[in-house]
Protein backbone atom coordinates (compact mmCIF):
# COMPACT_ATOMS: atom_id res chain seq x y z
CA UNK A 1 0.00 0.00 0.00
CA UNK A 2 1.53 3.23 -0.99
CA UNK A 3 1.78 6.34 1.37
CA UNK A 4 -1.53 7.86 -0.20
CA UNK A 5 -3.55 5.43 -0.07
CA UNK A 6 -2.61 4.75 3.37
CA UNK A 7 -3.73 8.50 3.66
CA UNK A 8 -7.10 8.38 2.39
CA UNK A 9 -7.57 4.62 3.74
CA UNK A 10 -6.36 6.05 7.47
CA UNK A 11 -4.51 2.57 7.77
CA UNK A 12 -2.68 2.11 10.53
CA UNK A 13 0.98 3.26 10.45
CA UNK A 14 3.99 2.43 12.66
CA UNK A 15 6.04 4.96 11.08
CA UNK A 16 5.57 7.46 14.04
CA UNK A 17 7.36 4.42 16.39
CA UNK A 18 11.81 4.27 16.25
CA UNK A 19 12.70 0.99 14.62
CA UNK A 20 13.54 -0.64 18.38
CA UNK A 21 9.99 0.65 19.92
CA UNK A 22 8.47 -1.14 16.36
CA UNK A 23 9.47 -4.95 17.57
CA UNK A 24 8.50 -3.77 21.06
CA UNK A 25 4.94 -2.86 20.00
CA UNK A 26 4.98 -6.50 18.34
CA UNK A 27 6.57 -8.48 20.80
CA UNK A 28 3.72 -6.52 23.16
CA UNK A 29 1.07 -7.15 20.83
CA UNK A 30 2.18 -11.41 20.68
CA UNK A 31 1.94 -11.49 24.27
CA UNK A 32 -1.30 -9.46 25.02
CA UNK A 33 -2.71 -12.57 22.37
CA UNK A 34 -1.22 -14.86 24.51
CA UNK A 35 -2.17 -13.50 27.48
CA UNK A 36 -5.88 -13.58 26.07
CA UNK A 37 -5.96 -16.86 25.70
CA UNK A 38 -4.44 -17.95 29.20
CA UNK A 39 -7.08 -15.58 30.75
CA UNK A 40 -10.21 -16.84 28.59
CA UNK A 41 -8.77 -20.52 30.02
CA UNK A 42 -8.67 -19.31 33.64
CA UNK A 43 -12.08 -18.01 33.57
CA UNK A 44 -13.17 -21.53 31.77
CA UNK A 45 -11.22 -23.33 34.79
CA UNK A 46 -12.99 -21.24 37.77
CA UNK A 47 -16.69 -21.11 36.13
CA UNK A 48 -16.44 -24.98 36.31
CA UNK A 49 -15.34 -25.03 39.89
CA UNK A 50 -17.58 -21.68 41.27
CA UNK A 51 -19.81 -23.18 43.82
CA UNK A 52 -21.52 -20.78 46.13
CA UNK A 53 -18.29 -19.11 47.39
CA UNK A 54 -18.70 -15.64 47.23
CA UNK A 55 -15.02 -15.42 47.10
CA UNK A 56 -14.98 -17.44 43.77
CA UNK A 57 -17.23 -15.40 42.21
CA UNK A 58 -15.28 -11.98 43.29
CA UNK A 59 -11.91 -13.95 41.64
CA UNK A 60 -13.76 -15.10 38.69
CA UNK A 61 -15.55 -11.54 38.23
CA UNK A 62 -12.02 -10.07 38.78
CA UNK A 63 -10.43 -12.42 35.99
CA UNK A 64 -13.59 -11.45 33.20
CA UNK A 65 -12.07 -8.17 34.15
CA UNK A 66 -8.97 -8.88 33.05
CA UNK A 67 -9.73 -9.32 29.98
CA UNK A 68 -10.68 -5.78 29.26
CA UNK A 69 -6.65 -4.20 29.17
CA UNK A 70 -5.27 -6.95 26.69
CA UNK A 71 -8.25 -6.04 24.39
CA UNK A 72 -7.91 -2.31 24.74
CA UNK A 73 -4.61 -2.59 24.52
CA UNK A 74 -4.23 -4.58 21.07
CA UNK A 75 -7.41 -2.57 19.78
CA UNK A 76 -6.06 0.82 21.20
CA UNK A 77 -2.67 -0.02 19.53
CA UNK A 78 -4.17 -0.87 16.08
CA UNK A 79 -6.23 1.99 15.94
CA UNK A 80 -3.61 4.89 17.81
CA UNK A 81 -0.91 4.57 14.73
CA UNK A 82 -3.47 5.19 11.60
CA UNK A 83 -2.41 8.45 10.05
CA UNK A 84 -4.40 11.96 10.80
CA UNK A 85 -7.63 12.10 8.90
CA UNK A 86 -9.86 15.12 7.69
CA UNK A 87 -12.08 14.22 10.27
CA UNK A 88 -9.08 14.04 12.90
CA UNK A 89 -6.61 16.08 12.27
CA UNK A 90 -4.39 15.52 15.55
CA UNK A 91 -4.35 11.77 14.64
CA UNK A 92 -5.78 8.87 16.80
CA UNK A 93 -3.20 8.51 19.90
CA UNK A 94 -5.44 9.27 22.54
CA UNK A 95 -7.30 5.91 21.56
CA UNK A 96 -4.75 4.32 24.08
CA UNK A 97 -5.92 6.88 26.65
CA UNK A 98 -9.77 6.17 26.12
CA UNK A 99 -9.24 2.48 26.11
CA UNK A 100 -7.35 3.23 29.71
CA UNK A 101 -10.62 5.28 30.21
CA UNK A 102 -12.82 2.23 29.05
CA UNK A 103 -10.95 -0.22 31.58
CA UNK A 104 -11.15 1.82 34.59
CA UNK A 105 -14.89 2.68 34.60
CA UNK A 106 -15.69 -1.23 34.30
CA UNK A 107 -12.72 -1.81 37.20
CA UNK A 108 -14.73 1.22 39.26
CA UNK A 109 -18.02 0.15 38.76
CA UNK A 110 -17.61 -3.77 38.88
CA UNK A 111 -15.41 -3.93 42.41
CA UNK A 112 -18.10 -1.44 44.21
CA UNK A 113 -21.04 -3.50 42.90
CA UNK A 114 -18.89 -6.69 44.27
CA UNK A 115 -18.57 -4.76 47.37
CA UNK A 116 -21.82 -4.08 48.23
CA UNK A 117 -22.79 -7.82 47.81
CA UNK A 118 -20.38 -9.17 49.90
CA UNK A 119 -21.30 -6.90 52.59
CA UNK A 120 -25.06 -7.29 52.24
CA UNK A 121 -23.98 -11.12 52.44
CA UNK A 122 -22.36 -10.34 56.07
CA UNK A 123 -25.61 -8.83 57.12
CA UNK A 124 -27.57 -11.15 55.81
CA UNK A 125 -25.22 -14.21 57.69
CA UNK A 126 -25.56 -16.40 54.42
CA UNK A 127 -23.66 -19.66 55.30
CA UNK A 128 -22.06 -20.56 51.93
CA UNK A 129 -21.26 -24.50 51.21
CA UNK A 130 -19.01 -27.00 49.19
CA UNK A 131 -19.99 -30.23 48.12
CA UNK A 132 -18.17 -32.77 46.77
CA UNK A 133 -17.37 -34.25 42.98
CA UNK A 134 -17.13 -37.42 41.88
CA UNK A 135 -13.75 -37.24 40.27
CA UNK A 136 -12.07 -40.57 38.26
CA UNK A 137 -14.35 -42.85 40.58
CA UNK A 138 -13.39 -41.09 44.03
CA UNK A 139 -15.36 -38.88 46.03
CA UNK A 140 -13.13 -35.05 45.94
CA UNK A 141 -14.36 -32.00 48.19
CA UNK A 142 -14.89 -29.59 45.68
CA UNK A 143 -12.23 -27.04 47.57
CA UNK A 144 -9.14 -29.13 46.86
CA UNK A 145 -10.50 -28.17 42.71
CA UNK A 146 -11.44 -24.32 43.57
CA UNK A 147 -7.68 -24.54 45.31
CA UNK A 148 -6.13 -25.43 42.21
CA UNK A 149 -8.31 -23.39 39.59
CA UNK A 150 -7.39 -21.00 41.60
CA UNK A 151 -3.29 -21.30 41.45
CA UNK A 152 -3.82 -21.48 37.65
CA UNK A 153 -5.50 -18.30 37.63
CA UNK A 154 -2.59 -16.57 39.71
CA UNK A 155 0.80 -18.17 38.92
CA UNK A 156 1.19 -18.03 35.19
CA UNK A 157 -0.37 -13.86 35.58
CA UNK A 158 2.11 -13.15 37.61
CA UNK A 159 5.09 -14.18 35.61
CA UNK A 160 2.90 -12.13 32.67
CA UNK A 161 2.94 -9.33 34.57
CA UNK A 162 6.58 -9.48 35.16
CA UNK A 163 7.49 -9.82 31.68
CA UNK A 164 4.18 -6.71 30.68
CA UNK A 165 5.87 -4.03 32.26
CA UNK A 166 9.65 -3.79 31.05
CA UNK A 167 7.35 -3.33 27.41
CA UNK A 168 5.31 -0.72 28.64
CA UNK A 169 7.98 0.68 30.18
CA UNK A 170 9.44 1.29 26.48
CA UNK A 171 6.36 1.90 25.23
CA UNK A 172 4.89 4.56 27.26
CA UNK A 173 1.93 2.67 27.38
CA UNK A 174 -0.45 2.86 29.88
CA UNK A 175 -3.01 0.55 29.32
CA UNK A 176 0.08 -2.11 28.77
CA UNK A 177 1.24 -1.11 32.13
CA UNK A 178 -2.27 -1.16 34.40
CA UNK A 179 -2.41 -4.25 32.81
CA UNK A 180 1.02 -5.74 34.15
CA UNK A 181 0.45 -4.19 37.31
CA UNK A 182 -3.20 -5.94 37.42
CA UNK A 183 -1.35 -9.53 36.50
CA UNK A 184 1.48 -9.17 39.11
CA UNK A 185 -1.52 -8.42 42.29
CA UNK A 186 -3.75 -11.24 40.86
CA UNK A 187 -1.65 -13.18 43.79
CA UNK A 188 -3.47 -11.70 46.34
CA UNK A 189 -6.98 -12.33 44.72
CA UNK A 190 -6.23 -15.64 44.67
CA UNK A 191 -4.86 -15.52 48.31
CA UNK A 192 -7.84 -14.09 49.81
CA UNK A 193 -10.71 -16.28 47.33
CA UNK A 194 -8.12 -19.31 48.68
CA UNK A 195 -8.55 -18.20 52.45
CA UNK A 196 -12.34 -17.74 52.10
CA UNK A 197 -12.21 -21.56 50.51
CA UNK A 198 -10.68 -22.92 53.43
CA UNK A 199 -12.99 -20.95 55.63
CA UNK A 200 -16.09 -22.34 54.44
CA UNK A 201 -13.97 -25.56 54.68
CA UNK A 202 -13.56 -24.81 58.54
CA UNK A 203 -17.00 -23.97 58.84
CA UNK A 204 -16.18 -20.17 59.66
CA UNK A 205 -19.35 -18.80 57.28
CA UNK A 206 -18.06 -14.91 57.66
CA UNK A 207 -14.88 -16.18 55.48
CA UNK A 208 -15.69 -16.37 52.16
CA UNK A 209 -17.75 -12.76 52.37
CA UNK A 210 -14.70 -11.18 53.99
CA UNK A 211 -12.44 -12.46 51.54
CA UNK A 212 -15.15 -11.30 48.40
CA UNK A 213 -15.04 -8.22 50.27
CA UNK A 214 -11.01 -7.64 50.32
CA UNK A 215 -11.05 -8.28 46.61
CA UNK A 216 -13.24 -6.31 45.23
CA UNK A 217 -12.27 -3.54 47.61
CA UNK A 218 -8.58 -4.10 45.90
CA UNK A 219 -10.98 -4.06 42.30
CA UNK A 220 -12.15 -0.76 43.15
CA UNK A 221 -8.76 0.77 44.78
CA UNK A 222 -7.53 0.06 41.28
CA UNK A 223 -10.45 1.32 39.21
CA UNK A 224 -10.30 4.88 40.58
CA UNK A 225 -6.25 4.83 40.81
CA UNK A 226 -6.79 4.24 36.65
CA UNK A 227 -9.95 6.27 36.54
CA UNK A 228 -8.27 9.51 37.74
CA UNK A 229 -5.08 8.66 35.75
CA UNK A 230 -7.37 8.60 32.62
CA UNK A 231 -9.25 11.74 33.14
CA UNK A 232 -5.96 13.97 34.23
CA UNK A 233 -4.55 12.70 30.77
CA UNK A 234 -7.74 13.63 28.66
CA UNK A 235 -7.61 17.04 30.31
CA UNK A 236 -4.58 17.63 29.53
CA UNK A 237 -2.57 17.50 33.01
CA UNK A 238 0.67 18.36 33.24
CA UNK A 239 2.27 14.89 32.24
CA UNK A 240 3.42 12.74 34.71
CA UNK A 241 5.29 9.34 35.00
CA UNK A 242 3.95 5.90 33.59
CA UNK A 243 3.31 5.01 37.66
CA UNK A 244 1.62 8.80 37.60
CA UNK A 245 4.07 9.04 40.96
CA UNK A 246 6.15 11.97 39.29
CA UNK A 247 6.05 14.74 36.94
CA UNK A 248 7.12 13.72 33.54
CA UNK A 249 10.83 15.41 33.05
CA UNK A 250 10.03 15.96 29.49
CA UNK A 251 9.15 19.58 29.76
CA UNK A 252 12.08 20.50 32.00
CA UNK A 253 14.31 19.13 29.29
CA UNK A 254 12.43 20.74 26.51
CA UNK A 255 13.34 24.32 28.54
CA UNK A 256 16.98 23.56 29.52
CA UNK A 257 17.58 22.56 25.31
CA UNK A 258 15.81 26.36 24.20
CA UNK A 259 17.02 28.63 26.95
CA UNK A 260 20.56 27.30 26.27
CA UNK A 261 20.11 28.70 22.43
CA UNK A 262 22.13 32.04 22.46
CA UNK A 263 19.37 33.51 20.11
CA UNK A 264 16.42 32.76 22.79
CA UNK A 265 16.02 35.01 25.86
CA UNK A 266 13.23 33.71 27.37
CA UNK A 267 11.09 30.14 27.12
CA UNK A 268 7.40 29.06 28.27
CA UNK A 269 6.75 25.61 27.66
CA UNK A 270 3.43 23.38 27.91
CA UNK A 271 3.40 19.94 27.37
CA UNK A 272 0.36 17.92 26.90
CA UNK A 273 0.11 13.93 26.58
CA UNK A 274 -1.86 12.29 23.48
CA UNK A 275 -1.79 8.62 24.64
CA UNK A 276 1.74 7.25 24.52
CA UNK A 277 3.23 10.46 22.90
CA UNK A 278 3.37 13.83 23.48
CA UNK A 279 2.85 17.57 21.92
CA UNK A 280 4.55 20.42 23.02
CA UNK A 281 3.74 23.94 22.43
CA UNK A 282 6.68 26.77 23.21
CA UNK A 283 6.58 30.72 23.36
CA UNK A 284 9.86 31.53 22.22
CA UNK A 285 11.15 35.12 23.34
CA UNK A 286 14.18 36.13 20.83
CA UNK A 287 16.61 38.25 21.21
CA UNK A 288 16.12 39.82 17.24
CA UNK A 289 13.51 38.72 14.98
CA UNK A 290 16.02 38.71 12.01
CA UNK A 291 15.88 37.13 8.72
CA UNK A 292 17.56 33.54 9.85
CA UNK A 293 14.42 33.65 12.21
CA UNK A 294 12.02 31.20 10.43
CA UNK A 295 15.28 28.75 9.93
CA UNK A 296 16.24 28.90 13.76
CA UNK A 297 12.90 27.85 14.84
CA UNK A 298 12.44 25.21 12.39
CA UNK A 299 16.15 23.34 13.15
CA UNK A 300 14.96 24.13 17.09
CA UNK A 301 11.80 21.86 16.67
CA UNK A 302 13.65 19.44 14.68
CA UNK A 303 16.72 19.05 17.32
CA UNK A 304 13.75 19.15 20.28
CA UNK A 305 11.86 15.83 18.66
CA UNK A 306 15.26 14.05 18.66
CA UNK A 307 15.65 14.68 22.27
CA UNK A 308 12.45 12.16 23.01
CA UNK A 309 11.09 9.58 20.53
CA UNK A 310 7.65 10.22 22.21
CA UNK A 311 8.21 13.77 21.32
CA UNK A 312 5.55 13.83 18.85
CA UNK A 313 4.97 17.63 17.53
CA UNK A 314 6.71 20.70 18.49
CA UNK A 315 4.99 24.08 17.64
CA UNK A 316 7.04 27.13 18.56
CA UNK A 317 5.70 30.12 18.40
CA UNK A 318 7.88 33.69 18.79
CA UNK A 319 6.34 36.40 20.83
CA UNK A 320 7.57 39.58 22.03
CA UNK A 321 7.32 38.81 26.10
CA UNK A 322 6.21 36.24 28.16
CA UNK A 323 1.95 37.40 29.59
Amino acid sequence: MSWRQRQRSGAADEDDLPDDKRSVLKRAQRLEAWALAYLVSAIAVIYLTLGASQAMKAAWLEDLLSLIPPISFLVGSRVAHRKPSREYPYGYHRAVTVAYLVGSVALLFMGLWLLVESVLKLVRAEYPSIGTTQLFGHTVWMGWLMLAALAWSAIPSVLLGRAKLPLAEALHDKVLHADALMNKADWLTAVAAMLGVVGIGMGWWWADAVAAGVIALDISWDGQRHLRTSLGDLMDRTPRTLDSKHAEPLPRRIHEALSGLEWVEAVHVRVREDGHVFCADVRVVPRDRGPELVTRLGNAAEALKRLDWRLRDVMLVPVERLG
